[in-house]
């Protein structure tokens, strides 16, 4: 029996370069102390807190992978609202076809802030973009952000409540954005010399499982190479049904938290919502992948 069966990774953790609460710095102390073998920092559009991550140096007993999760419009042969979001692994990070495709989300992400709060004032609400950047300190603005600063100025609750009454799509302060079209995001990411993954297939809007597999084999046809199995908001029949899926279009199989420390405080990394596991393979298989594409 391999011995790695029994280890544990996280293949979806988000940053301070992002929307996360911890720094990459952070996250790699946190991984060694949860006895993590391996992760992924995969901040939404952009590569820095990977790039950081490397650059403050990774301890030896804890493998790494760069990574990214970029906010893609849906392929034309599947329609949903707002984000459809691809994670991309093993990236170059000075890429400049990706990086100027990241530069551009970002742009569009900085663009969107000033818009909400904006429509929270026109609601009533009494909220600055001042308020927001003290509540988010140094790094990039999202919606968790603005939320949080709700939650703060006892406007809701709660995040949840945030976002149920005022911040998700179709509700009142939503402001929608610029997202790259999907097979754009997926050239990239393969540009790169990364591995397109399919993020949580399990939060998407689909009528039927034959309707997920028509999907999945449409996005094998634009280049994705992996499925992310494994997920926090993800049922154990869920993830069932996606292995059998990735099976079935000859797909890698990968799994993450969706980590962004006291933003999401119920999602712990390396074990969700505590049942969570995440095997080694996983890790090792997008490893081979790669070194077979070389």
């Amino acid at each position: 029996m391999d011995c790695n069966q029994h280890v544990g990774v996280d293949l979806h953790i988000h940053t301070t370069a992002s929307d996360g609460t911890f720094t990459p710095a952070q996250v790699v102390a946190h991984a060694l102390k949860l006895n993590l073998k391996a992760i992924a920092i995969t901040d939404h559009d952009t590569l820095a807190g990977s790039s950081e991550a490397l650059n403050g140096g990774i301890p030896t007993e804890l493998d790494f992978l760069t990574g990214v999760e970029i906010s893609a419009a849906s392929p034309p042969f599947y329609h949903q609202a707002g984000s459809f979001h691809l994670l991309g692994y093993g990236i170059l990070l000075n890429d400049l076809k990706l990086n100027q495709t990241l530069a551009s989300l970002q742009a569009a992400r900085k663009n969107r802030n000033p818009a909400i709060v904006a429509r929270l004032n026109q609601l009533g609400i009494a909220i600055s973009l001042d308020e927001v950047r003290e509540e988010a300190g140094d790094v990039q603005l999202g919606r968790p952000h603005i939320a949080q600063t709700l939650v703060r100025k006892g406007v809701v609750s709660s995040m949840d409540e945030a976002f149920d009454h005022f911040l998700k799509t179709g509700k009142p302060a939503y402001v929608d954005k610029y997202r790259i079209e999907c097979s754009g995001a997926i050239e990239a990411i393969l540009g790169a010399g990364g591995i397109p993954v399919l993020a949580h297939p399990g939060l998407l809007e689909y009528e039927s499982d034959d309707q997920l597999d028509e999907l999945i084999g449409q996005l094998k046809l634009m280049g994705i190479r992996g499925i992310e199995v494994f997920y926090s908001e993800h049922t154990a029949a869920q993830m069932h049904l996606f292995t059998e899926l990735a099976r079935r279009h000859a797909l890698l199989m990968t799994g993450g938290t969706d980590f962004h420390g006291s933003i999401h405080p119920d999602i712990k990394m390396g074990s969700g919502k505590d049942n969570l596991f995440i095997p080694y393979e996983l890790y090792e298989q997008l490893i081979q992948h790669k070194s077979t594409k070389l």
